[in-house]
């Protein structure tokens, strides 16, 4: 049982972070499936509306993919493989021993860490993969685009949450207490108009504080520098940078 309490950002914009996230790279998916082990079932917590659990679908057999969030798992994407269900990172309902691989996909900096990676080793099969991933800020292919989205950033950057900081690092700060193996660099793409990336900013937990505490969208600003440079109907190439790390089972934890 987790004893951090559920921190709920992304109920109050479930529909908008289903239609703007963007979606991984099927190269990562590719990896994965690719990697030596079994490839039953998967269990991917904090699954948001499932933009991970469909591209797992796609290598496994079956995956459980849960969130704390009711309103997340309603706007979640069904798949024929999919079993969507709402729970805590700590968790899964799911057999000792039951899982191939858990996943945590740009979740993990909201979860009782401890607890998760101790409901992980608990579901995994002896061998068994954990892989997490996160991505940063959002970069645009145009010079002049993307020193307009440099100010927007700097501008709401002290209205992150503290657990923001674990994203900035690659997941590098936490304790990752599984047997490490190297992973691959991977970038998620879009071409996008401008109003997807203004709408993918505006699911943001920063954005959503900036706001409610200031009275003022800063996003409106924003789309009045990037208009001359980004007129309506026409797209551009925003990069995410992805960073996973990843491991098998081995190490015991303390109960």
């Amino acid at each position: 049982m987790s004893r951090v309490p559920f921190k709920d950002h992304f109920s109050t914009r479930a529909a908008g972070y289903a239609v703007f996230r963007p979606r991984y790279p099927e190269a990562l998916f590719e990896w994965l499936g690719g990697l030596p082990g079994g490839h039953a079932l998967v269990w991917d917590a904090g699954t948001g509306n499932g933009q991970a659990a469909v591209g797992l679908a796609r290598c496994f057999g079956q995956v459980v993919a849960t969130d704390a969030s009711e309103k997340q798992i309603a706007n979640a994407e069904p798949h024929p493989r999919i079993r969507y269900a709402v729970g805590r990172e700590s968790a899964s309902g799911l057999e000792a021993g039951a899982c191939d691989m858990v996943t945590a996909a740009q979740a993990l900096h909201w979860f009782d860490v401890p607890a998760f990676f101790a409901e992980a080793q608990r579901v995994l099969r002896p061998g068994g993969i954990i892989a997490i991933w996160t991505y940063g800020g959002p970069r645009l292919d145009d010079a002049a685009s993307n020193d307009g989205l440099v100010a927007y950033a700097a501008q709401i950057d002290a209205w992150w949450p503290p657990e923001r900081a674990m994203v900035d690092s690659g997941y590098r700060s936490i304790d990752f207490p599984f047997d490490e193996f190297t992973t691959p660099s991977f970038d998620m793409e879009v071409t996008a108009l401008r109003s997807d990336l203004t709408g993918y900013l505006r699911t943001t937990s920063a954005q959503q504080r900036y706001v409610a505490e200031k009275g003022v969208d800063p996003v409106e600003a924003l789309e009045g520098q990037l208009a001359p440079h980004w007129p309506d109907g026409a797209r551009h190439r925003v990069t995410w940078p992805v960073t996973v790390r990843a491991g098998r089972t081995g190490n015991t934890f303390p109960p």
